[in-house]
């Protein structure tokens, strides 16, 4: 790992504290990385998958498999995943937050980098919620920010998958337990009401979007498909993974513009139709 200029903010068993974590205020952060997430295709299928064999998601250990670290308790914390187009305009940041547990600094970079990715910069810091790790990430062919959002997603799998690799107590917390881990959630979330969606104005050329809905594999890379196939632009955002919840906010614009009332109602139905549908497997037709 040559490469990875990794400076850890930890010396001594002392962490230092947090300043400037990621936090969801509309309109709360400048234009940055505008027109980095390039829309998908619009003639693309309306379920994609991760298809790429660089972005294959390896399933996690069982516990029985995994070294513990004596931090397995009764009360398990609610993991947390960020993923941040807004607050570099180099580079994108993801933030992971699991209580005071998360010890996989290194292992997580590795991950990274399997995925064609450089980790630039790494700090982990310390708050009343918890032990955060933060990395920069650019991709290795271009020295730039991750553009393309089924990297991204990812990016996200791989990241939800080391933490339940290092802590599979948390893959019942995950909705991604049902996928990856060795235990799925011990609660469903009801979709119609998890999903809330708003639109704000967010300055003379942008909307911002705001979605959180039930959480589940592929849905960043959905999310820009959608907005893409009615000809919104995505120019930046930031997607949250909060235990069972996907918590999305993108800043958005229509020809350079504020989306108009009319559209941001097209839009709010076209996301509603979607997330609230039922799904129909492929094997059924």
């Amino acid at each position: 790992m040559a490469e990875m200029a990794v400076t850890v903010a930890a010396a001594a068993g002392t962490l230092r504290p947090c300043t400037g974590v990621s936090q969801a205020a509309p309109g709360g952060r400048r234009a940055v990385g505008l027109a980095l997430w390039r829309p998908l295709a619009p003639a693309a299928p309306a379920k994609l998958r991760l298809s790429s064999p660089a972005v294959r998601v390896p399933r996690a250990a069982s516990p029985a498999a995994v070294e513990q670290d004596g931090s397995n308790t009764d009360t398990v914390p609610i993991p947390k995943v960020i993923i941040d187009q807004d607050s570099d305009p180099d580079a994108t940041i993801v933030e992971i937050t699991l209580g005071d547990r998360l010890g996989d600094l290194l292992d997580t970079m590795s991950a990274l980098k399997n995925l064609g990715l450089n980790v630039v910069k790494a700090s982990v810091c310390l708050d009343s919620s918890g032990k955060h790790n933060k990395f920069s990430i650019t991709k290795s062919s271009t020295g730039r920010k991750i553009d393309d959002p089924e990297l991204l997603e990812a990016v996200r799998l791989t990241i939800i998958n080391t933490m339940i690799q290092y802590h599979p107590e948390a893959s019942s917390q995950l909705a991604m337990g049902a996928t990856f881990g060795p235990e799925p959630p011990t609660e469903q979330v009801d979709v119609d009401i998890a999903t809330h969606i708003d639109i704000y104005d967010d300055g003379p050329e942008r909307s911002l979007l705001v979605v959180e809905t039930a959480d589940r594999p592929g849905l960043l890379v959905d999310f820009v498909k959608i907005i893409a196939d009615i000809n919104i632009t995505v120019q930046s955002g930031e997607f949250d993974t909060e235990g069972l919840l996907a918590k999305a906010k993108f800043h958005v614009s229509y020809r350079g513009k504020p989306l108009i009332k009319g559209l941001q109602q097209v839009l709010v139905n076209s996301l509603r139709y979607f997330l609230r549908r039922p799904t129909t497997e492929e094997a059924s037709f």
